[in-house]
């Protein structure tokens, strides 16, 4: 009879992050000692470190830092939701994202080679992912600079990490409403602050679609152009964060709110595990 008890599968649980089945396994190796197993999901794990290259991370959660006038938003990946929610997955990415913020890294290259307590994060990662059993990998970072910065990381489900994070690079005294329009970009996904951030190939595209479908349906030729651009505008207002009608109260623009609080937003970014 193994030398372990169900204590002990769920100790090297908590600690390595691995599945059940691994761990029995390594505890079975090591005659029930919990160390020695952690060792062998280790070494079990860098031998697999190329088989796990071409797998798929699909889950994962995201992590926000601010310091300062800066701020940081990581996504790190791994396999399944079992890892993602993991203790100590979520440990390592708060670790991750205090090194990040330590090295003031602002590119992904510079996050992966950012010190890890005497190692890079990109060792540190590999290290962990050989004790999960699975393909872990920082699969990116985007940093705003601002006045100020506001940080909203929202769960799409209660059993799991964050999964959508947004930063708000603002200047203006009102910190509530400028959290508000976080909270709002995390619910609504624009894509762009104003309007004239919109590639010109694509507002262009748009309105040749929109009066291709307008002809097809057998609108008027004297409405079309009424027509098109009611159309055009619906697509800044579905994608342009100035311009989508408010959360909190959709009888005022988000540009509008801003407008009343005294905040101007200089950038922001929306990240979302997986997308």
């Amino acid at each position: 009879m193994a030398n372990y008890t169900a204590a002990d599968v769920k100790a090297l649980r908590e600690r390595s992050g691995a599945g059940m089945m691994d761990c029995k396994g390594a505890l079975d190796e090591a005659d029930g000692n919990v160390d020695k197993a952690l060792e062998f999901l280790r070494l079990k794990g860098l031998k697999g470190v190329t088989k796990r290259e071409g797998r798929t991370t699909s889950n994962g959660l995201i992590v926000a830092r601010v310091s300062g006038t800066t701020g940081w938003l990581i996504e790190l990946a791994c396999e399944t939701d079992f890892v993602a929610k993991a203790d100590k997955f979520i440990a390592l990415s708060d670790s991750i994202a205090d090194a990040i913020v330590a090295a003031d890294a602002l590119t992904l290259d510079e996050a992966l080679a950012a010190d890890f307590g005497g190692k890079s994060v990109a060792d540190a990662i590999n290290d962990e992912a050989a004790i999960m059993g699975e393909k872990v990998e920082l699969r990116r970072l985007a940093v705003v600079k601002g006045d100020a910065v506001d940080a909203y990381l929202h769960r799409t489900s209660k059993d799991l990490p964050p999964q959508v994070g947004v930063l708000v690079a603002y200047s203006g005294s009102d910190a509530a409403t400028a959290h508000d329009v976080a909270v709002h970009i995390a619910a609504f996904s624009p894509v762009h602050l104003k309007r004239e951030d919109v590639d010109a190939d694509t507002v262009a595209t748009e309105r040749r679609i929109a009066e291709e479908t307008a002809r097809n349906e057998g609108k008027p030729e004297a409405a079309l152009s009424k027509i098109v651009e009611g159309r055009v505008t619906g697509f800044f207002k579905e994608n342009v964060l100035l311009e989508q009608d408010f959360a909190k109260d959709n009888k005022l623009t988000v540009a509008k709110v801003l407008e009343n609080a005294g905040v101007t937003v200089g950038e922001f970014v929306r990240m979302r595990v997986g997308a």
